[in-house]
C-alpha cells in the first residue's frame, strides 16, 4: 500500500479493480478543510485518462508491473509471436493489444513485454526505430528548395512522409511517438 501523499509520476497504482499510470499529481493544501491530491490518471488496459482527487490520508494499492525483454519473431495472422532470449520460451500477444506498436516492429528486435501477472499489458518500443524504404516515388529535379515531403512505405507497411533525397532501399529513423520521420540511419 502506497499513501496518496507518495505518489510520483510513472507510478502504478491497483484502483477500483483497474491498472492506472499516474501521470500527472499535485498536492493541495486549501485554506478551509483537509489537503488532497489531484492526479491525471492513464488507464493501462484501455489508455483513457481521467482525473481524480484523492484525500491525503488515502492509500492505494501498488500495481507490480514486470518488464522482461523479448525477440519479436513473427507474426503469425491474429498474433505477434515473442520469445525469451533466455529461456526460449514462446508467447503470442493478439493485434488488439498490440495495433499501434505492430508498425515499428521489424523480426528479431529486441523489446520489452510490461506484464501484471499473468496478463500482458504491452510492449516498450525503444524512442526510434530503423527500417528499410520499401517503396517511394523517385525525386523530382529542381523541387529540392522547398522542405517538399513524399510518401515511403517502410518493410513493416507503415506510410511515413520523407524528404526528396529519400530513396527506395535506404534506412530512416522513425520516432515511435509520433510516426514521423526523423533522420537517415
Amino acid at each position: 500500500m502506497v499513501s496518496s501523499n507518495d505518489f510520483k509520476n510513472g507510478m502504478t497504482i491497483l484502483y477500483d479493480g483497474k491498472i492506472y499510470k499516474i501521470m500527472e499529481f499535485m498536492h493541495v493544501k486549501p485554506g478551509k478543510g483537509s489537503a488532497f491530491v489531484r492526479t491525471k490518471l492513464r488507464d493501462i488496459r484501455s489508455g483513457a485518462v481521467i482525473d481524480y482527487t484523492f484525500n491525503s490520508s488515502e492509500k492505494v494499492e501498488l500495481a507490480d508491473i514486470e518488464k522482461e525483454e523479448m525477440q519479436y519473431l513473427y507474426d503469425s495472422q491474429d498474433f505477434l509471436v515473442f520469445m525469451n532470449t533466455e529461456t526460449y520460451e514462446q508467447i503470442e500477444i493478439p493485434y488488439s493489444i498490440v495495433e499501434y506498436e505492430r508498425k515499428f516492429l521489424r523480426e528479431n528486435q529486441i523489446v520489452n513485454i510490461e506484464r501484471y501477472g499473468e496478463e500482458i499489458l504491452g510492449i516498450i518500443l525503444p524512442d526510434k526505430v530503423t527500417l528499410t524504404v520499401t517503396e517511394c516515388e523517385p525525386a523530382i529535379k529542381g523541387d529540392t528548395k522547398t522542405n517538399a515531403l513524399k510518401d515511403a512505405i517502410v518493410e513493416t507497411g507503415l506510410l511515413v512522409k520523407v524528404p526528396m533525397f529519400i530513396n527506395q532501399g535506404e534506412e530512416i529513423i522513425i520516432s515511435t511517438d509520433t510516426g514521423k520521420y526523423s533522420s537517415r540511419a
